[in-house]
């Protein structure tokens, strides 16, 4: 049986839209959904629980790797995918997910992102025109929402520790030959619709990623994006330049208001869970 986690903290706006798709056209047992309400003031469970065959876990504590363990304790089996409550997966691509843990020293994997960019301002647009061109991003398993881990893998990442950015502790888990993107599975990723609201997910991303350095500073690292790389890119597409350097003046503005954040403070957009 395949286990789902979903950890939830006040997503009674968008969380139906991800059970919907990922009981869709499941047959009976094939799916252990289970959705971790984590630190809610809303109707998140209650959302959860309309939904037949989802398992409701609930704790007053708002945290994600709190709810990542709380989801671990409770889930049944494996394969084991880890998806985030504001996007949206299908049947058939946790299907294809699974399918990819077939194949021998496959121990992770993730599905191509999908951003949808109606009703997003300019900024952003030109923002994630440049991001998803970086290699790190089409290669690596961070930033999509989605992961799955075979046992052997999961047994590798060992328990979450107390970790704002799972999905880049996932990333450096594994190396490239036990990690795969599975081409025959979606997931749409929201993007923030303001460019604000692009700064605090930036914000978040940066907070998270120095929390998971000091954490685990054995961990695989990453390749960085510098200049260097932001030149490659508009070597090969001059029409690239003006937006890589909004790429590049977000990634500075986000560093430095990283340094002040308060590690409190949820730090997440709002404008990609507005209907």
């Amino acid at each position: 049986m395949t286990s789902i986690v979903v950890p939830a903290h006040n997503e009674e706006r968008v969380l139906g839209r991800l059970l919907s798709a990922l009981v869709a056209d499941a047959a009976p047992g094939e799916l252990d959904v289970v959705v971790v309400a984590n630190g809610c003031s809303d109707a998140t469970a209650e959302v959860a629980a309309g939904f037949g065959g989802v398992r409701v876990v609930e704790t007053p504590v708002p945290s994600k790797s709190g709810a990542l363990r709380l989801g671990d304790a409770a889930a049944a089996g494996y394969p084991r995918l880890y998806v985030d409550a504001d996007v949206v997966l299908r049947t058939a691509d946790v299907r294809a997910l699974t399918r990819a843990l077939a194949t021998p020293g496959v121990l992770a994997a993730g599905p191509v992102r999908q951003l949808p960019m109606d009703g997003v301002r300019w900024p952003v647009r030109w923002y994630y025109d440049v991001w998803q061109r970086l290699p790190a991003v089409r290669d690596e398993l961070f930033g999509r929402g989605v992961v799955v881990l075979a046992e052997a893998g999961h047994a590798r990442l060992g328990e979450w520790g107390d970790v704002m950015a799972d999905d880049l502790a996932v990333a450096t888990a594994f190396d490239a030959a036990e990690r795969v993107v599975v081409p025959d599975a979606v997931v749409e990723i929201r993007p923030p619709r303001t460019y604000a609201d692009l700064l605090r997910r930036r914000v978040r991303a940066m907070t998270g990623n120095a929390r998971l350095a000091a954490a685990r500073p054995a961990g695989r690292r990453l390749p960085r994006t510098g200049a260097r790389t932001l030149a490659r890119l508009v070597a090969a597409d001059p029409r690239l330049a003006p937006k890589a350097a909004l790429f590049l003046v977000t990634a500075v503005v986000a560093r430095l208001r990283a340094r002040r954040a308060d590690p409190g403070t949820w730090l997440r957009d709002e404008s990609s869970r507005t209907p």
